[in-house]
Parts: structure tokens; C-alpha cells; sequence
């Protein structure tokens, strides 16, 4: 029943089609309640548990209606994907920066203002419940999405998400771009980046607007966090081509990995920085903050440069900003870039990333290793991320791969890894 030894040797990532699939279905959504548990519920001030658990759940249900209907109606521009084993490239809508301003005008004009028709903070104080309602809601779009991939002859699997093992199947995703309710609206592009990453920077705002109204100033650290968050949100948004040549577009499956990482795992545990900043307030010197705003930018400027001329590079190789790159020819009639941002290192981009979670982390101060769990679990997780895409490279470029590992010899840190 769970289970069926597929005719060909089939690669599992997460240790295997049970244990680590397994492991992380379970483990993630307790590990994302007791971090919210801890941070929200156990408080310098004692035990807080006046909650609304019905409220959140409407709110969150009336959220992500309210998000797919301004993606779906909103004016967008037309964006196309890479190509796929189908030969064909599939189109997409791509809106994400209007509906994020929209949205976020929407919230400060309404909770900011001197006669406030919402109270934002509300979200603030009810943010376990809304965890709740979103876990549900993301292990029941991941039931659905297994269970429709096998609706339908047309459907177009991804390599990873068809092992026949029905566990390890239903984690990773079997089918690759889900689209039920239109041609441009893909399902998975749609999670990955508008109720989560959006619902995230509203969550950020709405423990920005409780610390407001409820000690009169927003303070230096919360400014900080907050702003360096929606700073990155905003960045995402306003890139959003280049999401398109992403692995969790272009070859991950649409399960549960990415639609729990998507709806639950990005807005709930991200926004632990500001909500420890909320009920644990720290200080913050003039000098302090000016250290960790300039690591915030050269993270940011090692993050969106070297993503930037990749992305340049991979629609016109001969754009005067990339000419000059240096590249290794391969055997597939593609050039690996081993100049610039990308000469440093194998994954600038990830170092970059990594850079900036550190500047969200540092506001906290160090009482308390939980504001730190993300900063943590993103190295590892971009350590685990540079494995897979070290296996993936050597299936796709062979030999070429080893000449291009002798070049650029550091992964991610130079002279460390």
C-alpha cells in the first residue's frame, strides 16, 4: 500500500523514502509551534494564552482568498519559464510587487493612521491560532495535490516526486506545476512567493504595530529587524522573474516540502526576530546599529549581485554587464561562470543570503539562542542545498563539473568551505 519498488534505481534525497520524509512531516510543525510557543506564549511577563481560535482561522482563510483573488484579477505582466523535458516553456503571471504594495499600503493605512479602522497588532496576539489554521490548511493542500497528480494523462511529473514510494512521493511533490485554477496561475509559483512571503511581512508589521501601541515607540532593534525583512520580501517581489529559474520551479515537485515551507515554515518562524524583540525589548547602540546595517548591505549586495548576473548572463551572455566574464565551456554547449561574483565562490548568492540573516538575528542581543534558530538552521540548510546542487551538477555537466570545481575550489565561505 505505501510502497512499490519502481523498475528503475530512483535517487532519494532526506535520507531515504521513509525515515527522513517521515521525520520531517512530523517535526516541522512541532518544531514551529514551540518556537512560536516559546517566543509568543512564555513572555517576561508571564503566560499569555487569551487567544481566538476561531478568529484566526477565519482570518487566515480570509487572507489567503483575499491574496489569490488580487493574484489572479490584479494586472500583471507575462512572464515564461525555462523549458521543461516537454520542450516547451509554460507562461506565468507575474504581479507579485503590485499586490505586495497593495497590500502593504492597505495595512499601514489602515492600522497606522491616527483614527485606525483595523487593529493590526490583533494579528500579533493571535499568531498561534493562525499557525493552527495555516498547518491545517498546507497539510490538506498537500493531500489534494497528491492525490490530483494522478487525475489526468497530461499532467507533467517531476523526476524527483514519481519514486512510487507514496510517502516519500507525497513529501517531495509529484507533479510539477499544478495549475486548477487557470493557465497562468501555477499553483506552486503562487505559494512560493504571495501568501506566505506577503502574509510574512504582514506578520512583521503587525508585531511592529503591538510594540506601537503598546509602549508608544517602535524601537531601534524592531525598526531594524522589520525593515530588513520587508526590505527582503520587497527584494523577492520586485525580482520575481528570476524565481522562474529556480530548482523549486523548475524541477521540485509541488508537496508537501514546499507547500508547508511555504504557507507555515516562511512566515511563522521567520518573523521570530521581532516577536522576541516585542516581548524580550533589547537596546541598541548608534555604533552597533551601523555594524549591522553594513553587514546587511554587503550581504545584500553579494546576494542580488552575483543573482543578478546570473540571471543577465542566462538571457544575454553578450550584455555589456557580463561580456567580460570570464567562463568555462562544457560539453553541452553551455559556460560556467568563474569571474566576478560568481569567482568567489560557488554560491555567492547563498553566502549573501546567509550574510543577511545574520544582520535579522543580531538586533535580538544574545540572551537567547531561539532568535538565532534561524540564522542556524539557514547555514545548514544551505549547506544541505549545495549538496544537492553539487550532485545535480555532476549529472549535468560530467567531467566538466570536476574542471569547474579545480577552478572555483570554495562552495560557499571563501578559504572555510
Amino acid at each position: 500500500m505505501f510502497a512499490r519498488t519502481p523498475q528503475t534505481a530512483h535517487h532519494f534525497e532526506f535520507w531515504g523514502p521513509y525515515l527522513g520524509p517521515v521525520a520531517i512531516i512530523c517535526g516541522l510543525p512541532l518544531v514551529t509551534f514551540f518556537l512560536q510557543w516559546y517566543v509568543a506564549i512564555f513572555t517576561t511577563d508571564g503566560v499569555h494564552t487569551n487567544f481566538t481560535w476561531v478568529g484566526g482561522a477565519v482570518v487566515v482563510c480570509c487572507w489567503l482568498a483575499g491574496i489569490t483573488a488580487l493574484h489572479r484579477y490584479a494586472p500583471g505582466q507575462r512572464g515564461v519559464g525555462v523549458k521543461l523535458s516537454t520542450g516547451y516553456a509554460i507562461p506565468y503571471k507575474l504581479n507579485g510587487f503590485h499586490c505586495f504594495c497593495l497590500v502593504m499600503i492597505a495595512c499601514i493605512f489602515l492600522s497606522f493612521g491616527p483614527q485606525p479602522l483595523i487593529n493590526l497588532g490583533w494579528v500579533a496576539n493571535n499568531i498561534i491560532p493562525a499557525l493552527a489554521a495555516m498547518t491545517i490548511i498546507s497539510i490538506g493542500l498537500s493531500i489534494w495535490l497528491y492525490a490530483s497528480s494522478f487525475q489526468g494523462k497530461q499532467k507533467l511529473l517531476a523526476v524527483g516526486g514519481s519514486s512510487g514510494y507514496t510517502i516519500y512521493d507525497f513529501f517531495i511533490g509529484r507533479e510539477l506545476n499544478p495549475r486548477p485554477f487557470g493557465r497562468l496561475f501555477d499553483l506552486k509559483h503562487f505559494c512560493e512567493l504571495y501568501p506566505g512571503m506577503i502574509g510574512w511581512a504582514i506578520l512583521d508589521l503587525a508585531i511592529m504595530h503591538r510594540q506601537w501601541t503598546s509602549e508608544g515607540i517602535i524601537s531601534l532593534p524592531m525598526a531594524l529587524t522589520c525593515l530588513f525583512q520587508i526590505w527582503y520580501v520587497a527584494d523577492a517581489l520586485w525580482f520575481e522573474p528570476a524565481i522562474l529559474t529556480t530548482m523549486d520551479i523548475t524541477t521540485e515537485g509541488f508537496g508537501f516540502m514546499l507547500a508547508f515551507g511555504d504557507l507555515v515554515w516562511v512566515p511563522f518562524t521567520y518573523c521570530l526576530q521581532p516577536l522576541y524583540i516585542l516581548h524580550h525589548p533589547q537596546e541598541l547602540s548608534i555604533g552597533g546599529a551601523a555594524g549591522i546595517v553594513a553587514l546587511k548591505l554587503v550581504g545584500y549586495a553579494l546576494f542580488r549581485g552575483s543573482n543578478s548576473q546570473k540571471n543577465q548572463f542566462r538571457q544575454d551572455p553578450k550584455h555589456p554587464l557580463v561580456a567580460g566574464l570570464q567562463t568555462l565551456p562544457t560539453k553541452r554547449g553551455t559556460r560556467l561562470i568563474i569571474s566576478g561574483w560568481w569567482g568567489l565562490v560557488r554560491h555567492p548568492n547563498y553566502l549573501g543570503d546567509w550574510l543577511m540573516a545574520w544582520a535579522w538575528c543580531l538586533p535580538c542581543g544574545f540572551n537567547s539562542i531561539i532568535p538565532y534558530f534561524y540564522v542556524i538552521y539557514f547555514g545548514i540548510l544551505l549547506v544541505h542545498r549545495d549538496g544537492r546542487d553539487e550532485q545535480a551538477c555532476q549529472q549535468k555537466y560530467g567531467a566538466d563539473w570536476g574542471k569547474y570545481c579545480s577552478i572555483i575550489k570554495w562552495r560557499l565561505v571563501p578559504f572555510v568551505y
